[in-house]
């Protein structure tokens, strides 16, 4: 359909990459769209043909569920159990694939005892009157001639 849309506004008279640049999109995904098959009903993408070899077995995966859960490491993130079992002399799985396990299992929330950090808004000082909110004035002063 977004083809379609980007095919009509080039006819119309509008140039292709702003076109493309609307719907967010870059010109050559377009060009690619247009060189494939005219049937576009189904998604043409092919995602890798094998897994990788250095995948983590089912065994590998919940030993590094159990570790990353035990009493002594359930309050800590992966960049600090990595480094800990390193002195241990164990190594299960690098700190990006504990992060990628942990999500996959939803247990990549907060892990520390202390309560998760709160964002807050940036505070507005608003006057509404004469000398209710006094600043500084931080730039550099002129030199007289």
């Amino acid at each position: 359909m977004i083809r379609v849309l980007i095919e009509e506004a080039v006819v119309a008279g509008a140039r292709r990459a702003p076109a493309c640049q609307v719907v967010g999109l870059s010109v050559r995904t377009v060009e690619r769209w247009r060189a494939g098959p005219e049937d576009t009903t189904e998604d043409a993408r092919h995602g890798p043909r094998h897994a990788p070899a250095n995948r983590l077995s089912g065994a590998e995966r919940r030993v590094l569920l159990a570790t990353v859960n035990a009493v002594a490491f359930r309050e800590l993130t992966p960049h600090q159990i990595v480094p800990r079992l390193a002195d241990l002399g164990c190594y299960l799985a690098s700190e990006s694939t504990i992060y990628r396990v942990l999500r996959a299992e939803q247990l990549l929330a907060h892990r520390g005892r202390a309560k998760a950090p709160v964002r807050c808004g940036t505070r507005a000082d608003v006057a509404t009157g004469p000398n209710h909110v006094w600043s500084w004035d931080i730039s550099v002063p002129q030199q007289a001639a």
